[in-house]
């Protein structure tokens, strides 16, 4: 008997499936939008695919078979949270981005490990209620349209049966005439009035021992109408109050203990958690605070890795099958300065690559988010039609590879600052300007960063 699938994956109306990926796929996907790194594409490929094949198991196999997790090895600014979150993308899975030295800043341990489960708990949440928002948007709509209706011209008062024939029709012609201005937006201007409800506070916090943790109870919940909540009449346009009635539709509609349910399933089968700076709690005890608090962040995090289960207010949640995508330098620290047990949960190790001027001209020009592309869409708002000469995209990535070399080696990321330096005039005065073609060359871009790449102590404050 194979396992089913749970019935937040089955989404027919989804572009791609995970079940349909084929680890190739996966890596022609991600080639689309990061340069280079092959080893660390198909790794992640490969632990993606095992998840579905475990799915074809007999359940009491596809229980013993772990995550295959990752850990990234490399400078800043190679890819490695990038191909992580284009892997969530592409797979629609709840995915969280957190920095391992976030659980070192509060005393020894820091914020509390298992609010990571939490977090991601909520983000799925979020994912499977706005799937059900587009599910039931059409119908949303419809009954938004007839409490309007209903608001611009009242029912009548008698029962049907008191009313002659020629006043139903009447009263029927009437409705679908506003029915027809409302939709053109004829009547957008027109005040109705409409209940609406006061926002919400924000959620209680407290203070614990492992930082400052969400009660995941509003106050709303248990006393409604107290400290907001409480609900009033009041005079809208149209167009405003069609918004309101929406989003209450939207609630009512919604069945949220079955989004609870399904936003569960799919963290627990799908979830991915990319850990950040894990080179920064590498570390032994070796008696002093720092080196204890690292090792003690280790321990803490080894549970949830190995597989435990987290209480969050959506219900219990086994981290089990969760895929951790572990990342960082480890340019003073190494992956065997980690805790053996923590060791053994990063069972495949990735090593990335840094980038050289190569790369930099294919990233400023291949991925369908090219820097490039990025500028000429912004120029294009304002009616500008910007051209960069070969020359031009080389002398760029030729001078961003030199101030990674002579300062620190943020990776891509550098490209962000040169190409921001280089397009600073004419961002600056691009609405403004006659010419509407403008071509930037070699000489141009040696022109806006000719006195930066000259004086090193400013090229190291610039860029």
């Amino acid at each position: 008997m194979a396992i089913e699938l749970p019935q937040s994956l089955e989404k027919k109306n989804r572009k791609t499936e995970e079940a349909e990926l084929t680890p190739q796929e996966i890596v022609s996907e991600l080639d689309k939008y990061i340069i280079g790194q092959n080893a660390a594409k198909k790794a992640v490929a490969i632990a993606l695919r095992n998840r579905y094949r475990r799915r074809k198991l007999p359940p009491e196999l596809a229980d013993e078979i772990a995550p295959k997790n990752i850990l990234m090895i490399g400078p800043t600014g190679v890819g490695k949270t990038e191909i992580s979150r284009r892997l969530a993308k592409l797979t629609f899975s709840p995915f969280l981005k957190i920095e391992a030295s976030k659980f070192t800043e509060v005393g020894y341990v820091g914020r509390d490990v298992e609010s990571m489960i939490r977090d991601l708990v909520r983000i799925s949440v979020e994912m499977v209620k706005q799937e059900q928002v587009e599910e039931i948007e059409e119908k949303a709509e419809r009954n938004v349209e007839e409490k309007i209706l209903d608001l611009l011209l009242p029912p009548p008062r008698r029962k049907a049966s008191d009313q002659d024939q020629e006043e139903v029709e009447r009263f029927k012609d009437t409705r679908e005439k506003l029915r027809t201005q409302l939709r053109a937006g004829l009547l957008d201007d027109r005040l109705i009035e409409i209940e609406t409800k006061e926002k919400m506070t924000p959620p209680f916090e407290i203070f614990s021992n492992s930082g400052v943790e969400e009660i995941g109870i509003h106050i709303q919940e248990i006393i409604p109408g107290f400290l907001g909540g409480k609900s009033k009449k009041r005079k809208v346009k149209i167009s405003e109050a069609r918004e309101y009635l929406l989003e209450d539709e939207q609630k009512r509609l919604i069945d949220m203990d079955q989004v609870s349910r399904l936003a569960v399933e799919r963290v627990e089968h799908s979830g991915i958690i990319f850990l950040d700076e894990v080179d920064k709690i590498s570390g032994r005890e070796a008696g002093r605070g720092p080196e204890v608090s690292r090792e003690g962040v280790q321990r803490d995090l080894l549970p949830i890795i190995e597989g435990t289960t987290v209480n969050t207010r959506y219900g219990l949640v086994r981290t089990d099958h969760i895929l951790f995508i572990g990342a960082g330098a480890f340019n003073v620290a190494k992956p065997s300065d980690l805790i053996p047990e923590l060791q053994g949960r990063f069972p495949i190790r990735v090593e990335l690559t840094s980038l050289d001027r190569k790369d930099f001209i294919r990233i400023l020009t291949e991925p369908e988010n090219a820097l490039i592309k990025q500028y000429r869409a912004l120029m294009e708002t304002e009616g500008l039609h910007i051209a960069f000469a070969k020359d031009a995209i080389e002398e760029i990535a030729e001078i961003a590879e030199k101030v990674n070399e002579s300062t620190e080696n943020i990776g891509a990321r550098r490209l962000h600052t040169v190409m921001e330096k280089v397009m600073e005039e004419i961002s600056f005065s691009a609405s403004d300007l006659k010419k509407k073609k403008i071509k930037i060359d070699q000489k141009y871009v040696q022109e806006q960063l000719r006195d930066i790449v000259k004086d090193e102590d400013l090229s190291r404050f610039i860029l």
